[in-house]
């Protein structure tokens, strides 16, 4: 990732992947609002609103037992006003390793994170992912 100017609001959302990335759910849970939830679009075959603290946890065990994830790839995270955005690649595993490119809005309140909304530029890569792991 690029260095940029420090922010706190940069620092909670790498602090988020990192903690993800690691399965440190508490130390994650610890940087979102009570009512926190996150929003995957209608397009995306984990649709839905995933509710409260345990929703970042939920969300993760979902796509990764949908697809066969190898790593998330941040690039570049912004920010702005009560909001930062974080530029990522899901990488799936395999020879190919395919990039699936994500710009996930974060809305932060009080200093911690009160919302997510991951955007997709295409969803047919995730759900042909999805679909290659349910046919094993």
């Amino acid at each position: 990732m690029t260095d940029m100017t420090p922010d706190p609001r940069r620092e909670v959302v790498q602090a988020i992947y990192d903690h993800c990335g690691r399965g440190e759910w508490a130390q994650a849970e610890a940087l979102l609002t009570e009512d926190f939830f996150v929003s995957e679009g209608s397009t995306m075959p984990y649709a839905g609103v995933f509710r409260g603290k345990g929703a970042l946890r939920q969300l993760m065990e979902t796509v990764f037992g949908m697809m066969d994830i190898a790593a998330l790839d941040v690039h570049a995270i912004t920010v702005g006003g009560d909001y930062a955005v974080g530029v990522l690649d899901v990488v799936l595993a395999g020879d190919e390793r395919e990039r699936i490119p994500v710009a996930e809005i974060f809305r932060f309140r009080d200093g911690k994170v009160c919302e997510i909304r991951p955007h997709y530029f295409d969803p047919a890569p995730v759900t042909a992912a999805v679909a290659r792991r349910a046919a094993r």
